[in-house]
């Protein structure tokens, strides 16, 4: 009988847990020597043990011996947050807002992952009180700073006192105004998310956000979206990251029903991330080209509420940029305008003669 009731983090749970057969337990070894491995009861529940190589969940989560070979291409650092890291555990790439890293561990670890090289066990943990202070005074002498993205590492791993009190720390701040929490954890873990640990992150004086980490229909569990209701409950917005992933979700269907499925659990898609270039993801990445003929059919197909930004992270840590196609173009002193069919239209429009 398969055991699935604990977290797999080498090729003997795995095999335990019938997701991986013992044939593979060496090649598997060696991706988890290089690379963190953690698959929380709730998504290895939900991998089709049956066929695990065509299976959208195991894709995210199993280690495959393809993220031993790197591409050319590919870096450790793929957008340099090391480059914009003026103290420990804050990267500061854009004017008004910093990412704080608390800790570096994650409750799953995303064989995507563009901080591989940095998350997971035996690497730096947890900010120390001293250097936790440190990012703090950075955040407090630069003025310009209106909003601190909580990441790492999954920050939903802290304790609510902790979570509590970096809240307050943070809200205390005059001049920081938004909190946004970047988290897998209420469709990994979702019973980590209590009602204590939301009203944790509540303060006055800063308003929060929390932005959902899942890339397809099926992590949207009935846990999982019972978890995102008391973070509502309690006071967060929420919204919506993805990554677009090849064998995941790059067919329109699974990424409108993604897409639904956040709307209808009250989170706003946000993003839709181009993968990054780590190392040994190269078998995730789809073209460009196929990333913007994926999010033109999801516009045909679903409400304006389901449309996420398609962007990608600069490699050199310069910003996000937006990939979709231009909806609007200027021709000489003339604007024009995507139509839903693909079609160019003047704007303003052009008088017609009327019709006799």
């Amino acid at each position: 009988m398969s055991d699935r009731s604990r977290t797999l983090r080498s090729s003997r749970d795995l095999i335990a847990a019938g997701l991986l057969d013992a044939a593979r337990a060496a090649e598997i070894d060696a991706v988890a020597a290089r690379y963190a491995v953690a698959i929380t009861p709730e998504m290895a529940t939900l991998m089709n043990a049956g066929d695990v190589a065509n299976d959208p969940i195991a894709a995210q989560f199993l280690p495959d011996a393809r993220e031993l070979a790197q591409a050319p291409e590919e870096r450790a650092d793929p957008i340099d947050d090391e480059a914009h890291s003026p103290v420990k555990g804050i990267v500061h790439r854009y004017r008004d807002r910093v990412l704080l890293k608390p800790l570096s561990v994650c409750p799953v670890y995303c064989r995507f992952c563009f901080r591989r090289e940095m998350v997971g066990p035996g690497r730096d943990g947890a900010l120390s009180e001293s250097e936790l202070e440190a990012a703090l005074s950075y955040i407090r002498a630069h003025e310009e700073i209106w909003e601190v993205i909580l990441s790492g590492g999954d920050p939903f791993l802290l304790s609510p006192e902790r979570a509590a009190r970096l809240t307050r720390q943070l809200a205390d701040i005059p001049h920081v105004k938004i909190l946004r929490w970047h988290t897998r954890v209420p469709v990994v873990a979702p019973e980590r998310v209590t009602e204590e640990f939301a009203k944790a992150l509540q303060t006055d004086g800063a308003a929060c956000w929390v932005a959902l980490h899942a890339n397809h229909p099926r992590e949207l569990t009935v846990a999982a979206r019972a978890a995102l209701s008391r973070l509502a409950r309690a006071g967060a917005s929420l919204v919506s990251q993805t990554v677009l992933l090849r064998g995941v979700n790059d067919d329109v269907e699974t990424l409108e029903a993604l897409m639904r499925g956040f709307v209808e659990a009250g989170v706003k898609p946000y993003y839709l991330h181009h993968p990054d270039l780590a190392p040994g993801t190269s078998h995730f990445r789809l073209s460009v080209e196929e990333g913007r003929e994926l999010t033109d059919a999801l516009k045909a197909r679903a409400s304006g509420l389901c449309q996420p930004v398609y962007v990608l992270d600069a490699p050199g840590g310069a910003n996000k940029a937006r990939l979709s196609e231009s909806e609007a173009e200027q021709l000489g002193g003339e604007w024009r305008v995507r139509a839903a069919d693909g079609r160019m239209i003047a704007y303003p429009p052009r008088d017609e003669p009327d019709a006799d």
